[in-house]
């Protein structure tokens, strides 16, 4: 029995009108691994990645699994049409989908929901006693999986070129938060499960070479810090075997120093930390009370103390963003110095309270699922129109990534013995810089004067 899984890309009308990530964004679908990992091993596995290669539908297999985010959920869509065209049953899974049963089931033989190690055993299973017939419509599991018992990722299935990073793993699932935003703890739950910390040193131990390239790891959990005791145990059982890695965490890890330091030296190089706002009201309206705004120069500072790189998320399109938020917000980057940023749209994605809410008030106005990428206006801002919206996230990529403000950011760098990584961060800043240049060609300044000028930056 002969398996394809895949990663799609964006329909073809959406992605024509991005630039082509550089190949240092372009993350190994971790999901799909898994899935790899928990299929039996008497059936055949094969990967294809649509954003870095074709699907091939004429491959000679049996059974097709797709799985779906919402901004490529077209695109998904259009691979399971073709597939089941040609006989080969299809099964979908993701979050998207996991949410949008009864739109994805359209499309496929089955769903799976949720998170799919259990459900997937089981409806493999299905598959080899009555085939295609034999496929329920739904599986899901009852209870969340023990990361005690599942496999850790198939990375042997990657195209290793094709990635800066291939070594991606998570240690924990769920997330005790529950942002408006956000679908973490829908889909994982707000309790937080984890690896033991034995077994994820093992398989480390065991996937480490002495080239640099074999010793970097990417934990794609969503905040890898939220236990502080894990965290702390797994950190220093890293120690001796002098990895490098980068992760997610909250902004709230930097007021434990000792976890920070642990991190550290266990070869933490950079964390992603989701700031989000600079503003309370917002803060407030998304239900991330966690956050303390006054906290965060300081907690960059600590990272940085530490030697940890930051990429600063921040989110544009709350209720009580105005039109200055895009100054503001570049003047705090630029003040607190730091290594990289990304900038968003609040999207208001199937299974979270803030797609409930907009659809309560009837403010969407956009139900193509390709443009929800945090990237496109998909619903009515309360103080700004849709267009003064995109132009101010256009315009804050722009400056942010304008060659001023990368030299002003990496005058930062030398704290915590992060100097000798200069070229590898300036390379990375110019990988943004790219990208916004073929993304946004023209940007005007929303707070200018009647919004009508235009800026290219430099």
């Amino acid at each position: 029995m002969r398996v394809e899984l895949i990663a799609p890309t964006w329909r073809k009308k959406i992605q024509e009108k991005r630039a082509k990530r550089a190949k240092v964004f372009k993350i190994p679908p971790l999901g799909l691994l898994n899935v790899a990992a928990v299929t039996p091993p008497d059936v055949e596995v094969s990967l294809t990645d649509e954003n870095v290669e074709e699907v091939d539908f004429d491959k000679p297999v049996d059974l097709v699994g797709v799985t779906v985010m919402t901004s490529t959920a077209p695109r998904a869509y259009e691979i399971a049409d073709e597939f089941r065209k040609r006989k080969i049953p299809v099964v979908l899974g993701g979050p998207h989908v996991s949410f949008m049963k009864e739109e994805a089931i359209q499309h496929a033989d089955s769903v799976v929901i949720g998170e799919a190690e259990g459900a997937w055993e089981r409806l493999i299973e299905d598959f080899k006693r009555g085939g295609r017939s034999s496929l329920k419509k739904f599986y899901e599991n009852e209870k969340k999986p023990d990361l005690a018992k599942i496999p850790f990722p198939r990375w042997d299935l990657l195209k290793k070129d094709s990635y800066i990073v291939t070594k991606v793993l998570h240690v924990t699932r769920g997330c005790p938060y529950n942002c408006s935003f956000c679908s973490v703890s829908r889909l994982f739950g707000r309790k937080i499960r984890y690896r033991p910390v034995d077994k994820v040193v093992d398989y480390i131990e065991k996937n480490i070479g002495e080239s640099l390239g074999s010793r970097f790891f990417v934990f794609l959990d969503d905040n890898i810090m939220a236990n502080r005791k894990y965290a702390k145990e797994l950190f220093q059982a890293l120690i001796p075997y002098k990895i490098i890695w980068m992760s997610q965490s909250s902004v709230n890890a930097a007021y434990d120093e000792e976890l920070l330091s642990l991190a550290a030296k266990s070869g933490c190089k950079a964390l992603f930390v989701g700031l989000e706002t600079l503003s309370e009201e917002s803060l407030a309206e998304i239900g991330k009370s966690q956050n303390r705004i006054g906290f965060y120069e300081e907690a960059i500072r600590r990272f940085h103390h530490y030697g940890i790189f930051v990429e600063g998320a921040f989110i544009f399109g709350f209720d009580h963003d105005k039109r200055d938020v895009f100054e503001r917000t570049i003047r705090f980057v630029n003040k607190v110095k730091l290594d990289g940023v990304q900038y968003t749209i609040l999207t208001p994605l199937p299974g979270t309270a803030l797609y409930k809410k907009i659809e309560e008030e009837g403010r969407f106005i956009d139900r193509d699922w390709s443009n929800y990428d945090c990237g496109h206006i998909v619903y009515q801002p309360k103080n700004m129109s849709p267009e003064e919206l995109q132009a101010g996230l256009n315009w804050a990529y722009k400056r942010t990534y304008s060659l001023g403000s990368i030299f002003t950011r990496l005058t930062g760098i030398f704290s915590g013995g992060r100097g000798k990584y200069l070229v590898p961060l300036f390379i990375f800043n110019l990988g943004y810089r790219r990208t916004c240049k073929n993304m946004f060609k023209k940007a005007w300044n929303p707070n200018r004067a009647g919004s009508g000028g235009r800026e290219n930056g430099s």
